[in-house]
Order: structure tokens, then sequence, then C-alpha cells
């Protein structure tokens, strides 16, 4: 009996550690550092086949090919001036709005890179579900399709060239197929999200061969 006692304490202890662990990993969420009232949030998006290597303001420069597209979201200072650099080289000044989240297209044209912004309005502010959006980056595309493959519903469509999309969905594993016109992408398996995740789909390619990618949204942490 007083073995019994022992081990049912022991389990008690056990628990009770497991549930502070989870309880400091929550508190330290919450008190993380946060930026400060007026921030933005900036990252970049290579929509060519060649590899490319961005920095948005002071964040860390990061390799943008293959499945990655896309940068994590750089923190900057709302309606202040701040540099991007390509390659290891200056491609333009930039200045968003204060809470904001703004997605920057960098495309090669010749020896120059071109910026273009698109601004990511929020989709939902529903905590228990995911968000989708979707790009359609691809260079002569103009009314891309999004869907769940095969013979589902529709998620998005006839979203022009240069634009986006978004809305909230129940977080649920699917596979994915976009179109442009009447030719397909390959499907892409949309990973297990949880609530409050962010997920992002860039059709690229050309509407002859459409080309779908999809990546978690990040945002790098805030330094005080």
């Amino acid at each position: 009996m007083r073995m019994l006692r022992n081990l049912t304490l022991a389990f008690t202890l056990i628990v009770a550690g497991t549930g502070m662990v989870a309880a400091e990993g929550i508190f330290a969420r919450l008190y993380a550092a946060r930026p400060p009232a007026g921030s933005a949030f900036v990252r970049v998006v290579n929509p060519g086949s060649a590899a490319m290597r961005a920095q948005v303001a002071n964040g860390p420069a990061q390799s943008l090919t293959g499945e990655k597209v896309a940068s994590t979201y750089a923190i900057v200072k709302g309606n202040e001036t701040f540099p991007v650099v390509i390659d290891g080289k200056p491609a333009g000044m930039l200045q968003v709005a204060p809470d904001t989240f703004n997605t920057v297209i960098a495309r090669r044209d010749g020896g120059k890179v071109t910026l273009t912004v698109i601004t990511d309005v929020a989709g939902t502010q529903d905590g228990l579900k995911a968000e989708l959006r979707f790009y359609n980056l691809s260079a002569k595309c103009v009314g891309a399709q999004l869907g769940v493959s095969p013979s589902g519903p529709a998620l998005f469509d006839n979203v022009a060239q240069g634009a986006s999309m978004a809305r909230a969905i129940n977080p649920v594993k699917a596979s994915l197929v976009s179109a442009c016109g009447t030719v397909s992408s390959k499907v892409l398996a949309l990973p297990g999200l949880e609530p409050g995740d962010h997920y992002s789909l860039f059709l690229i390619g050309t509407d002859a061969a459409p080309i779908l990618r999809g990546q978690l949204s990040a945002t790098d942490q805030y330094q005080r």
C-alpha cells in the first residue's frame, strides 16, 4: 500500500512538472519581446527558377530557392525607409505603412532587380482557424485558380496576375492544385495546420507550365 502511494506521488510530481514546463513555454510566448507599436513586417518572395539571396533591413540574409520561395517577415519601422538587398547588392529602398504585413516580389530583369510590394490584408482574426493566402505570381497567367484535389471545391478563382487573396479554413489536411486556364500544376499536399497558422501558396512558372509552392509563414524574432 505504501509502495502504491509512493508511485502515485511520483506520478503526480511528474505530471505537475510537465505542466509547469508547458506553462513556462506559454508564459515565454506571452511575455516574449514584442515589436513596438507602429512596426511593420516585410518579406521577399522569389518567383524565378534561379536561387536568390534576400535581406530586408537588418533581418537575416536568406537563400530563396526550390521549395523555399519566401523569406520570413522582417520587422521594420512603419513609414520609414529601409533597404532590400538581393544577392549582396542594394535593390531598392522601400517604405510601408505601420501595423501591416507586406510581401515584396523580387524579379530579375537582365542585370536589374525590380521590387513590387503587395500588402497582405488580413483574411481572418478567428484564432480557431488557419489562414490560406494565395498569390498569382506566374509570368503570364491572367486568372489563376486554386482548389482541393481531386474534384474538390474551389478555394480561390480568377486571381489576377500579381494579386493575392486570403481565406480562413478549418485546420485540416488536404491536397491542393492550382490552374491557369486548362493547365494544372502538380498536386501539393497541405501540411497539418494548427489554429492560428498562416500558410502561403505561390503560383509561379508560366501559363503553360504552372508551378505551385507552399510555405508556412513566419516572423523574425524581435530583438530589443
